[in-house]
């Protein structure tokens, strides 16, 4: 067996491992989790996707809700040499696995893992990216008008963040006797759309995940001027 064989298995076995680790968390607390099945492949790369337009150079990145590590694994193979990710995870369960993940890395960026809630995280940093794997669905709309306008006050101007909702969860939940959580789902839906109002959303659905998403991207008013290295010498970190 050579090399690339024993490589291309590892991965695909932690893979495995991770799918069970998300069902199991799924099972314990769906609420919390917001699905049974980590972010797919395709997801992963929705999200990431305005990283192939940015500016050349390194850049500071948030990822909030990292799960098992779908998105972050694709963030750290994409992210330019002196980048910097702060991934932001509340559950315990899955934050030794992102710490493992972040130790595996390629290498060309400097990757810290926060087991906080992203409402709690002060970095004292601005970010060129933000992407959010946080189940909306599943809060109040208090606080997502609380994380959404967090988010916005943390890019940098001309920064983007990135979000997905499953399609088809409200009606499920009408059609399976929850009236109060469509309602509830109905008021966040109203919140998140007022900020893409403001902010210039595009979108797309991915189908290839399970269930299928609709990916939003939200930007920031003005346009990137300081390169990430130039920014943080300047801050002496």
């Amino acid at each position: 067996m050579d090399e690339w064989t024993t490589s291309r298995d590892r991965v695909l076995a932690q893979r495995r491992a991770e799918g069970w680790t998300f069902l199991l968390e799924a099972v314990r607390d769906l609420h919390a989790t917001g699905s049974v099945a980590p972010s797919s492949r395709a997801l992963a790369r929705a999200l990431c996707a305005p990283l192939t337009t940015a500016p050349g150079g390194p850049l500071d990145v948030l990822e909030a809700g990292a799960g098992t590590g779908a998105v972050t694994r694709e963030l750290i193979t994409r992210l330019p040499v002196g980048s910097r990710l702060d991934v932001v995870e509340s559950n315990p369960r899955f934050v030794a696995g992102l710490h493992r993940l972040a130790g595996t890395g390629t290498g060309t960026a400097e990757v810290r893992v926060h087991p906080n809630r992203v409402e709690e995280l002060d970095t004292g940093r601005r970010y060129d990216l933000i992407v959010s794997g946080l189940p909306f669905a599943n809060f109040t709309p208090s606080q997502v008008e609380v994380i959404m306008d967090g988010y916005l006050e943390r890019l940098r101007p001309g920064g983007v963040l990135t979000y997905f909702a499953y399609r088809g969860t409200r009606r499920a939940r009408t059609l399976l006797g929850a009236p109060g959580r469509a309602r509830r789902q109905r008021a966040v839906e109203e919140v998140l759309h007022s900020h893409r109002r403001r902010y210039a959303a595009a979108s797309r659905t991915v189908w290839a995940n399970l269930p299928p998403a609709r990916v939003w991207e939200l930007r920031a008013p003005g346009r990137p001027s300081v390169p990430a290295a130039a920014r943080r010498a300047e801050a002496g970190g």
